[in-house]
């Protein structure tokens, strides 16, 4: 069993188009002994980006996040305070902010981020 962070991509890819996908990405969303979670960060980027007009879509967040029946994962201060030791490898606020939560919480992130995936942390590539 694993504990897996999609990353804001994998959400929406994986209700949308999910043969944007690796077939490994697939297996392990998939895989009924994996905890998927989708972190509140996401939600926040979501919502700007749809404000922005960056991005359109049918459903909530809390729609996408049912239909691959995770969980959420709220940002605490703990997870903030993870961004002091983060090397600086990506720019991207969100991004940084859902690799301080999957190393503090010990948990795979699940993308397709070449930068992400750049980090000393565990990581599946989508």
């Amino acid at each position: 069993m694993a504990d897996l962070l999609l990353d804001t991509h994998v959400v929406l890819w994986a209700n949308e188009a999910p043969e944007r996908l690796s077939g490994e990405a697939v297996d392990a969303l998939e895989d009924p002994t994996n905890r998927l979670l989708v972190s509140s960060v996401s939600v926040a980027e979501i919502e700007i980006k749809r404000r922005l007009g960056k991005m359109e879509m049918e459903h909530s967040c809390h729609t996408l996040t049912a239909k691959l029946g995770a969980t959420w994962l709220d940002l605490t201060p703990v997870h903030a305070m993870g961004l002091r030791t983060l090397p600086l490898l990506h720019a991207d606020p969100f991004d940084r902010l859902l690799i301080a939560q999957a190393t503090t919480e010990g948990c795979t992130l699940v993308t397709a981020d070449q930068k992400i995936l750049a980090y000393p942390i565990s990581t599946l590539a989508a």
